[in-house]
């Protein structure tokens, strides 16, 4: 007897980056787990301006598969423009978003499936509880970040969370909505709420491939993460300009009472070197800070769309937004 179908739809977004070798491995799992379930499902493929040959995979996988739709940049925009593309262009009742590299396991669906139909959960996500295969310098990074964009935040981020996740269609149109320019989908994820389901799974070694992520990288990316979802930063110049007023108030002070009572001439060179150099490196320090937070102000204001749709065998997409 045939198994009856949901009426129900999940759509499964996946950004790909120079994938060539991981998605055929990508694609024999993900459908052996997608069939296997009651609901229809589609899997939406970014290709985000990949130099390789992956959106001829993606390309394969369309032509025999009805369950595949691939998107293709005009050129590389990022993994969360990708992302945001997949979700905007997302159909299904249930939208989640996966790695190409089986890093996410796809064997995980099963089970927040069944905690978003409980009803009692809006979303369903995976977090890491083992770092293997990363460096002990990344692993303390990547724990110092999460410690300090929780402190500074609005937006409380679990540590190891990625964005391996499954979601209803409220909590997608909600990210729908929050159409800035400068994404940081983790935060995003957090600050829009919903009732949250983790699932603990340990580190996965990717099936092939490089990743497309440095350490730099990363840096930056902790860095967007912050200046997005926190005035900490522009606090902390204010903070330490204005101690920095104080003290040297306090010191001029001490200099005049100096030389007044005693007729002790100051110290000259030495102590101007230093202080030229302390109030230097602070003000461009805090300089810096404001830069950041004005070159996100002048990207948002330009209103440049998130991504370009060069490609796809879709016709109802939506190509810019």
């Amino acid at each position: 007897m045939a198994k009856k179908k949901s009426e129900k739809k999940i759509s499964i977004i996946v950004p790909c980056y120079n994938e060539e070798e991981a998605l055929p491995f990508f694609y024999e799992e993900i459908t052996k787990t997608l069939s296997s379930f009651e609901e229809d499902y589609e899997v939406i493929l970014v290709n985000d301006g990949s130099k390789d040959k992956t959106l001829e995979e993606m390309k394969k996988m369309a032509e025999k598969d009805k369950h595949i739709t691939y998107l293709s940049f005009s050129r590389n925009f990022g993994k969360e423009s990708a992302m945001y593309a997949g979700i905007c262009n997302a159909t299904g009742d249930y939208v989640g978003f996966i790695d190409a590299d089986l890093q996410h396991p796809p064997i995980l669906l099963k089970q927040m499936l069944e905690a978003l139909e409980s009803g009692e959960y809006d979303c369903a996500a995976c977090r890491r509880v083992s770092r293997t295969g990363d460096s002990k310098i990344r692993t303390w990074f990547a724990r110092k970040f999460y410690q300090i964009i929780n402190l500074i935040s609005d937006a409380q981020m679990v540590d190891g969370a990625g964005d391996y996740r499954l979601m209803t269609r409220d909590m997608a149109d909600a990210i729908i909505s929050m159409s800035e320019y400068n994404r940081f989908s983790k935060g995003i994820f957090s600050w829009v709420g919903f009732k949250t389901y983790w699932i603990d799974y340990e580190n996965v070694e990717r099936v092939a491939g490089k990743t497309s992520w440095s350490f730099f990288g990363l840096v930056k990316y902790a860095i967007d993460g912050i200046v997005n979802f926190s005035n900490a930063p522009l606090d902390l110049a204010s903070f330490f300009g204005s101690i920095t007023t104080v003290f040297a108030f306090i010191y001029l002070i001490f200099i005049i009472i100096k030389y007044a009572l005693f007729g002790d001439p100051v110290q000259g060179w030495p102590t101007l070197i230093c202080v030229i150099l302390l109030m230097g490196g602070m003000q461009l320090f805090a300089l810096g800070i404001i830069g950041q937070y004005m070159g996100k102000t002048y990207m948002e204001v330009k209103n440049r769309p998130h991504y370009i749709i060069s490609e796809s065998n879709k016709k109802e997409i939506k190509k810019i937004r």
